[in-house]
């Protein structure tokens, strides 16, 4: 694959932040990653090759009667290779899902996100966390449609996918799509990826897989890694959301917060309007303040007056 141009990494969102100002950066074009499930061979080498090149731990591993290499993603392993085994028309078939961030245009986590700055959204699609930044508050991984971000014990961060950030600014892929020995994980622009996933979507479905389709879910304003899905009418199979959306739970509890914190705020403005309507302005005692009247004795009074 020829390389691309290198992305100047021009910033589109921020955290708990207001719309960035305009960059000085010129943006590029949005990137996408396509994963053709139909050549995917269960190989895991873009588990290894994402470890690698993110320096993240080697996990042990136990077998729980599956070929996953884990039972589920960590803040070790951002990338995981699922085997889900069931059964298609009369034939036991193996629908493999490579799990990771699906780096969406609308990101629930970047959105329920309450500190600035720890997750960023470039204008080329990736959507990065900046532990530097994070609170360990976990809204994220409440935002997130496809429970991808987790929590870590021990750092007290949250993790993900990056998209091989370093690599892209610099025009190289990312590393598991450097790795993949069928050419299964595709990189380039995101209308040139959709272009391709088009053509292989008609393809499959010449083969017989009347139901493919391309996973570009409209609910998250399409990702930018998308999926090559021969049975297209059996996404939970895939553990794929049918319509996820940007807008789950965590955004809507701080949604309430945040207008429950706007009513107590009102109704503190308005009793103090009201106090100053019905009593007016609080005017100091003048005998209080005066202190001559409190040192001046009255007359007739005072230790002189019984001998008078």
């Amino acid at each position: 694959m020829a390389q691309l141009p290198g992305s100047s990494l021009a910033v589109k969102r921020i955290s708990a932040s207001p719309d960035p100002a305009p960059s000085i950066r010129t943006a590029g074009p949005e990137f996408a990653k396509l994963i053709d499930i139909s050549r995917c061979i269960g190989c895991k080498g873009c588990e290894v090759a994402c470890k690698e090149w993110n320096e993240l731990k080697v996990e042990p591993t136990r077998n729980f009667g599956s070929f996953q290499s884990h039972q589920d993603l960590s803040a070790d392993t951002w990338l995981l290779m699922r085997f889900n085994e069931i059964e298609v028309d009369g034939d036991l078939q193996w629908l493999i899902k490579k799990d990771a961030c699906m780096h969406c245009e609308e990101p629930g986590c970047l959105y329920a996100c309450p500190a600035p700055g720890a997750i960023v959204q470039y204008e080329n699609g990736i959507v990065d966390f900046n532990p530097d930044h994070c609170i360990g508050c976990q809204l994220c991984i409440s935002g997130c449609p496809f429970d991808v971000p987790r929590f870590s014990a021990e750092t007290h961060k949250v993790y993900k996918c990056n998209m091989c950030v370093d690599r892209v600014e610099v025009g190289l892929e990312p590393a598991c799509v450097k790795t993949c020995p069928t050419n299964a994980i595709t990189w380039g622009t995101k209308d040139d990826m959709v272009a391709l996933a088009e053509q292989k979507v008609d393809r499959l479905k010449d083969r017989g897989f009347e139901n493919a389709t391309l996973y570009d879910p409209a609910g998250v304003g399409g990702t930018h890694m998308m999926y090559v899905v021969p049975h297209g009418d059996r996404l939970v199979d895939y553990d794929l959301p049918e319509d996820p959306t940007a807008a789950p739970g965590a955004l809507a509890a701080l949604a309430g917060l945040k207008q429950l914190g706007m009513g107590v705020m009102g109704l503190g403005l308005l009793g103090t309007a009201l106090h100053y309507l019905k009593y007016g302005p609080e005017v100091a005692d003048e005998e209080a303040s005066d202190p001559s009247a409190a040192a001046s004795p009255e007359p007739g009074s005072g230790p002189d007056a019984e001998n008078t």
